[in-house]
C-alpha cells in the first residue's frame, strides 16, 4: 500500500535516469571490486584524462570499490584545473587515491567493530574518512552548474530491494522518496556503496532531513523514511549502469572480478549456500554485461567496454603500441576482491592496466565521427603511465 495520499504534493526526481528524460552527451560507469577495481579505474581515468574526455562527461556513476575512486574525484574535481576536458593536475588525484591503497581497511574494521561499540559499516567510514574525505559531506561534490559532470554513488537498499542513490542534488530511493541537497559525510555514502556482504554490510544510515515523496513511492512512510540499511552497490547493479541508461555514450569500466570455477564444490549447507548465491550474483552481472554489449551492437547507444579480465586481442583497434596482445593480465583480475592494502608495485600495474585496456577498447570503438563531435585526440600513447608496464 502506498503511503501516499492524493494530497501530499509530489516531487519530481532530479534524474532523466528516474523519470524517462534522455540524458545528454557521455557517461562513465565504475565497477566494484575492492581496491583492485579502484587502482584499475585510476588507468582508465587517466587515459580518459589525456584523449580530453574526462571534462566532458556528464555523469560518473560508480559502485563499491569504484565509488571510492569516483569521490576522490569529485572531492578535488574544481582543483584539478580542466581545460578542454583535460585536468592539468591528474597527478593529485593518483596520490589520493594511492593513500587509500596504502591503508588497510577491511580487517582491522571487522576486529574493532567486534569488539568495540559501533558496526563494521561505520569503522570503514571512519578510515575512509581519515585518508581521504576529512570531514566532507557530499555537498562537497562539484557543481554541475558549473559544468561539471554529475557524481553519483550508488548502494542498495536492503529494505526495499532497490537502489540508493547518493549525489550532491540528492539522495534517494524511487520506492520511499528523496532528500534535497543531503548532507551525508563523503565517507559514509563511500561506505555504503562498499559495505561488500556479508562482512562489511550493512551499513545503517540515519535520515535526518526531510523525505520529499516521489510518484509511485510506495514505502514514503517510517521507516523506510527515517533509517536506511544499505548494502554493497554491486548487490543490486555491480557495473553501476542504472544510473547511466538514459544517457547516450556509455563507457564502463569494470574491475570486478568472475566467479573461479569450483572443481569440487561443497555439501555442507552453509558453504554450498554461498556458492550458490555467488552463482546467482555472477549471472545477474553476466546479464548487466551481455545487455550493455547488445545496445552497442544495435545502434542503440554509442561507447565501449573494458575490463580487468578482457582479451585485448578482441579488441579491433588498428594499432597496439603498448603490446597489449601479448600480455595476459590473470594476475592482477586475481587479487582479491578486498579492502586490503596493496604493494606500490601492484598499484602500479594495475593502474598501468587500466590506462592500456581502456586506450585500446576505446581506440576501437569511438568513432572517428564522435571523437571530433567531443573534440577528442585519439592519437595512439607511446608508453605505460607508470614505470614497470603490467
Amino acid at each position: 500500500m502506498s503511503g501516499l495520499s492524493s494530497s501530499v504534493p509530489v516531487a519530481p526526481l532530479p534524474d532523466p535516469d528516474a523519470d524517462g528524460r534522455p540524458g545528454e552527451g557521455a557517461a562513465l560507469a565504475l565497477s566494484g571490486g575492492g581496491y583492485r577495481a579502484m587502482m584499475f579505474h585510476v588507468g582508465a581515468l587517466w587515459r580518459l584524462n589525456e584523449i580530453g574526455l574526462l571534462g566532458r562527461l556528464r555523469r560518473i556513476s560508480s559502485v563499491s570499490g569504484g565509488s571510492i575512486t569516483s569521490a576522490v574525484l569529485g572531492l578535488h574535481w574544481n582543483a584539478l584545473g580542466f581545460s578542454a576536458g583535460r585536468a592539468a593536475n591528474f597527478g593529485l588525484l593518483v596520490d589520493e587515491v594511492r593513500k587509500m591503497a596504502d591503508t588497510g581497511v577491511d580487517t582491522s574494521a571487522v576486529i574493532r567493530g567486534v569488539l568495540l561499540p559501533g558496526d563494521i559499516s561505520h569503522r570503514v567510514a571512519d578510515a575512509y574518512d581519515r585518508v581521504l574525505f576529512h570531514g566532507a559531506t557530499l555537498q562537497a561534490l562539484p557543481d554541475e552548474a558549473a559544468g561539471a559532470p554529475r557524481f553519483v554513488i550508488n548502494a542498495t537498499n536492503i529494505q526495499t530491494s532497490a537502489l540508493w542513490r547518493f549525489s550532491r542534488t540528492y539522495m534517494a530511493d524511487y520506492r520511499v522518496g528523496m532528500v534535497a541537497s543531503p548532507r551525508v559525510p563523503l565517507a559514509q555514502a563511500v561506505a555504503a556503496s562498499s559495505a561488500f556482504p556479508p562482512i562489511l554490510s550493512p551499513a545503517t544510515l540515519h535520515i535526518d532531513q526531510p523525505m520529499l515523496p516521489l510518484e509511485g513511492a510506495d514505502l514514503h512512510v517510517p521507516p523506510y523514511t527515517k533509517t536506511a540499511v544499505l548494502s554493497d552497490g554491486g548487490v543490486y547493479d555491480n557495473l553501476g549502469l542504472e544510473t547511466i541508461k538514459s544517457y547516450p555514450i556509455q563507457l564502463v569500466s569494470d574491475g570486478g572480478r568472475k566467479i573461479d570455477p569450483e572443481p569440487a564444490p561443497h555439501h555442507d549447507w552453509p558453504r554450498h549456500a554461498v556458492r550458490v548465491l555467488q552463482t546467482i550474483d555472477n549471472q545477474v552481472r553476466s546479464l548487466r554485461k551481455r545487455a550493455l554489449i547488445e545496445r552497442y551492437d544495435s545502434g542503440a547507444k554509442q561507447g565501449c567496454y573494458w575490463g580487468v579480465r578482457s582479451d585485448a586481442a578482441r579488441y579491433p583497434a588498428p594499432a597496439d603500441p603498448l603490446g597489449t596482445h601479448g600480455r595476459d593480465p590473470a594476475a592482477l583480475a586475481a587479487i582479491p576482491t578486498r579492502l586490503a592494502s596493496l604493494t606500490r608495485d601492484q598499484q602500479d600495474r594495475l593502474i598501468n592496466w587500466g590506462y592500456a585496456i581502456s586506450d585500446i577498447a576505446l581506440r576501437s570503438h569511438i568513432s572517428a565521427a564522435l571523437a571530433q563531435s567531443l573534440g577528442l585526440d585519439m592519437a595512439p600513447p607511446s608508453r605505460f603511465p607508470l614505470p614497470g608496464e603490467y
